[in-house]
This record gives structure tokens, sequence and C-alpha cells, in this order.
């Protein structure tokens, strides 16, 4: 019986080992500055948004929703052009990398706190994937109290035309 019991430890010891994955951060392109500016100023919007890993509704807000990026590293958002949708962004932004060697896009500005719900004038977003057509980023999110769920917003360039934005459960 107690050789059974060391087998299982065993196996079992070898299994969580061989089964852990080491991290792998994602590798932005050489051109990853080209593809969130384009030539010199681009536009994107949210395609997708998930919160945790539930698929969030999007309104109105959500849907007229527009940020753009400038070769310069300016960056805003429209939130202020479209009723009743908030304070817009205007800010500056930078690519960065985190203690693993995930790539971020940190955002500075004075309007951070307000919109973001933090105390900071910065917020890091991490990058999952970044094409010419579609930027995925990640970001943790203070909401109902303390409670940080990460967010995950899928944008794609303004001018594509996607189907399934306005989505209901």
């Amino acid at each position: 019986m107690r050789y059974f019991y060391r087998l299982l430890i065993l196996f079992l010891t070898f299994s969580v080992v061989s089964c852990s994955k080491t991290h792998q951060p994602y590798k932005l392109s050489e051109n990853a500055l080209a593809f969130i500016h384009g030539d010199s100023i681009k536009t994107w919007k949210i395609a997708r948004r998930y919160n945790d890993d539930i698929r969030m509704n999007m309104g109105p807000c959500f849907l007229a929703y527009r940020q753009t990026f400038s070769a310069d590293h300016s960056v805003m958002d429209n939130n202020m052009e479209t009723r009743d949708c908030g304070t817009s962004l205007a800010g500056t932004w930078k690519l960065k990398k985190g203690p693993k060697g995930d790539p971020y896009i940190k955002i500075s500005s004075p309007d951070i706190p307000q919109l973001l719900n933090t105390t900071k004038d910065y917020k890091y977003f991490k990058i999952h994937k970044l094409t010419e057509d579609t930027l995925k980023i990640s970001f943790k999110h203070r909401q109902y109290g303390d409670k940080y769920r990460t967010i995950t917003d899928i944008l794609v360039r303004e001018d594509l035309n996607i189907g399934d934005r306005y989505f209901h459960h």
C-alpha cells in the first residue's frame, strides 16, 4: 500500500510539473507603432468588451466610442461628443514592457483618475494582440467598492464594418 501512495504522489507531482506552463509574453512586431497610430493618426472602435470573461452588452456610448492614437504620442477619445457618455480623455501614450516582458500601452492623463476610478494619472493596458486591424488589450478596473475585475477590449480600425457589436445575452 505504501508503494501505491508513493507512486501516486510521484505521478501527481510529475503531472503538475509537466502541465504547468511557462509564461510566454506576447511579442510585438517591428511595426507595432505604425499599427497603433497608422501613418500619423489612427482611430479605433470597440468591437467586443469583456468584464472578466463575460461578454458585455454595448449600449450607445460603447458603440459610439472612438479612441485616436497619434504618431506624436497623443491620445484622445470622443466621449463628450455623444450625449450622456461622460468626460473625454486627452493624454499621451507610450509602449512599455512589464516585469514579465509583456507589452503594455501606458496612457497618462489628468483625466484618468476620474474616468477609471483610480488615484494615479496613468493606466497600463496589456497588449494581447496587435495587427493593422485589431488591438486586443486588457486592464484591471476597480468596480463596486474594492472589487477588481479584468476588462478586455477588442478594438478594430474605425473604418472596418463588423457585425454583432450590439450584443444582448
